[in-house]
């Protein structure tokens, strides 16, 4: 069956002082997930199990994030997470403030009547 998209979710995180691109990974991916409520599956009679969860961070050291920490952000389904290069590092009042943006997907494996 394929792969059907049932909503898109975006969020940011920040870490203001302590330059860890993981600490804002997760929080962007916490910001996104946490702004909604998913109802699509419940509507449709579909398993959170079998709902497939696409991540991507975007940072300014993507291969600075730890890709297990932003994924255990999803309670449920099968997780995927990428980092890659995006976000804002800014220095601020002798501080440098990493800003992280996220996208999650959540989709799942239907067939789509035409």
């Amino acid at each position: 069956m394929p792969k059907t998209q049932f909503a898109v979710q975006m969020g940011m995180g920040t870490d203001l002082k302590g330059q860890d691109y993981t600490k804002a990974a997760a929080r962007a991916v916490h910001d996104a997930l946490h702004r909604n409520f998913l109802t699509a599956g419940a509507a449709f009679d579909l398993p959170l199990d079998r709902m497939i969860v696409d991540i991507r961070v975007g940072v300014g050291r993507p291969e600075a994030v730890d890709l297990e920490v932003v994924k255990s952000e999803a309670p449920v389904g099968r997780v995927t997470v990428e980092a890659v290069q995006g976000g804002l590092d800014i220095e601020m009042m002798g501080h440098t403030t990493l800003i992280a943006n996220a996208i999650v997907c959540a989709s799942w494996d239907v067939e789509i009547a035409q």
